[in-house]
């Protein structure tokens, strides 16, 4: 049986948009020969959807394009749409059975998902019912998402009623692994069922989340007969001469992520420019690369704004690496406003001017004012440039270099950073390497290295990838061999740092567990193991 994976990128809320994307990748399948066409999960409203579920106008809404894809989608194939629905007061995470311009049958996926990022069983209602019906000869069963994901769970369904296909709608966010953790789960389901697997997946970005495509053909050994090519739209058809698309190496992977992510938070939210402060240092240059692959040079400004502190090379490094990408620099010294600021103050201070931590986040926050007004005068987004490892300690200053609208690499860990950027120049060199072997540092004090606040980053990150992506506690942590006196710096440091994190912009997770949506903690909590 010819089939028909949309791997298509929705809006999410753009209701209309979406059903032409989906009319419109139907038809051409269809006139490729396609049997079977199938959408990903939620694809007629987008994912996640969150609390718009809870509108019964929006989910009106989505039924009325239902009816219209029940009019104007091709006849002959039998096509499969993900959508919301509301059902006598319930709301459903809906798999859409059409043929003949009719229904034919509703699936209401089962499992919801209530961990990490996800929150369904908040939202919607879980069915409990298989939907099983024949076409092309052919018995077809169909999962949404989660329901592939339990070996005791929708699966057991069929094992006493023999399938042919199993069709899996699928909206699975990306993070860093998750595509060969994703394979082995549903070849063990393919197997499982005896039955062969069409895995269609959605692509795109929404908020903070990514989601990688990769759609998927397997036999009913689990041997994998197609894939979609990730971060891309794609129209998978099988049985087809296209090769297979092999899966990207980790560092071009959380690259094409952050690139795509970037990309459509930029393009769905309308913001036609987007400003990033360059200031000669790594995660500035990082974040300046992306959003030049990402959108092109055009759409781009950058703002380079140095101090006392700013050594002999980092403005350099700037100008070359702005002129390097053909983008506007604007330089804007601070110290006038700098020592403004510190006249204007000085009826408050015991002394004639403050100093310390004070005068670097003074310095911080002025930079910060400066190109808010840029963004608030021209309408542009500001990206912000703090990595994972410096949000994590706090090593940050509240509406200073957080101030912005989209946090593209805080879920990036620095030693990510420094691996993502020497990757990026192997491909063409767009950052001057200069930046790349220079120590790190906030240059708001004299001489200043990020060492001398925090751990260095080779020491730091595994012991924060093991308290936040995996969970391990102090005791864990001095188990795995970390040092004890450290392990509890390190925690006390991270715990202590929540309020800061609560007001960052969102950005794309990357890792198996970000700071953003699935790890929710308290700002007031004093409990430190």
């Amino acid at each position: 049986m010819q089939s028909a994976l949309l791997q298509i990128n929705p809006t999410l809320g753009a209701l209309e948009h979406n059903t032409d994307i989906i009319l419109g990748q139907a038809r051409e399948a269809a006139n490729r020969g396609a049997q079977l066409i199938v959408t990903p999960e939620l694809a007629l409203s987008g994912y996640p959807p969150e609390d718009l579920i809870l509108k019964d106008h929006f989910c009106n809404d989505c039924q009325d394009q239902l009816d219209r894809l029940q009019q104007e989608l091709p006849p002959e194939p039998l096509i499969i749409v993900g959508a919301p629905i509301l059902r006598a007061g319930k709301k459903y995470n809906a798999a859409i059975v059409f043929h003949q311009h009719k229904i034919i049958g509703e699936y209401h996926k089962q499992l919801l998902p209530n961990y990490g990022v996800f929150d369904e069983k908040r939202l919607f209602t879980a069915g409990h019912k298989p939907l099983l019906f024949n076409h092309a000869d052919k018995t077809i069963a169909i999962h949404i998402c989660e329901d592939s994901w339990e070996p005791n769970g929708p699966a057991v369904q069929c094992i006493n009623q023999p399938i042919d296909l199993l069709v899996n709608l699928s909206a699975s966010p990306y993070h860093r692994e998750k595509q060969q953790h994703r394979l082995q789960i549903l070849q063990q389901t393919a197997r499982q069922l005896n039955a062969s697997l069409l895995y269609c997946n959605l692509v795109g970005g929404q908020d903070e989340l990514v989601f990688d495509g990769a759609s998927l053909i397997l036999d009913s050994q689990g041997t994998l007969q197609a894939r979609a090519p990730a971060f891309q739209p794609h129209t998978l058809c099988h049985p087809t001469n296209e090769p297979i698309a092999e899966p990207l190496d980790e560092l071009p992977e959380i690259y094409q992520a952050l690139k795509l992510g970037l990309h459509d938070y930029v393009d769905k939210t309308g913001f036609k420019k987007v400003i990033v402060a360059l200031s000669g240092g790594i995660d500035s240059a990082l974040v300046l690369a992306i959003a030049s692959d990402a959108l092109g040079s055009e759409r781009i400004v950058t703002v380079t704004m140095p101090s006392r502190h700013s050594t002999n090379e980092t403005l350099p490094d700037a100008i070359d690496m702005a002129q390097r990408l053909n983008t506007p620099l604007h330089q804007l010294p601070i110290e006038p406003l700098h020592n403004q600021f510190h006249n204007s103050l000085k009826p408050v201070w015991e002394s004639d001017s403050c100093a310390g931590l004070t005068d670097e986040n003074l310095q911080a926050r002025i930079r910060g004012n400066l190109i808010m007004a840029i963004s608030n005068e021209f309408g542009w987004l500001v990206l912000t440039t703090g990595n994972k490892s410096e949000i994590a300690m706090g090593y940050c200053t509240l509406y200073g270099d957080m101030c912005g609208g989209f946090a593209l690499i805080k879920d990036v860990p620095k030693t990510t950073v420094f691996e993502l950027c020497r990757w990026r120049n192997q491909q063409s060199e767009i950052i001057p390497p200069s930046i790349i072997n220079r120590p790190p540092s906030a240059e708001l004090r004299a001489d200043q290295k990020d060492t001398d606040s925090l751990p260095p980053y080779e020491i730091l990150d595994p012991i924060l990838e093991a308290y936040v992506e995996r969970d391990l506690g102090i005791d864990g942590l001095i188990a795995e061999g970390f040092d004890p006196e450290l392990v509890n710096r390190v925690v006390h440091t991270v715990e202590l740092s929540e309020y800061k994190r609560r007001q960052t912009p969102p950005g794309v997770k990357i890792t198996p567990r970000s700071f953003d949506r699935d790890r929710r903690m308290p700002i007031v909590n004093r409990y430190r193991n």
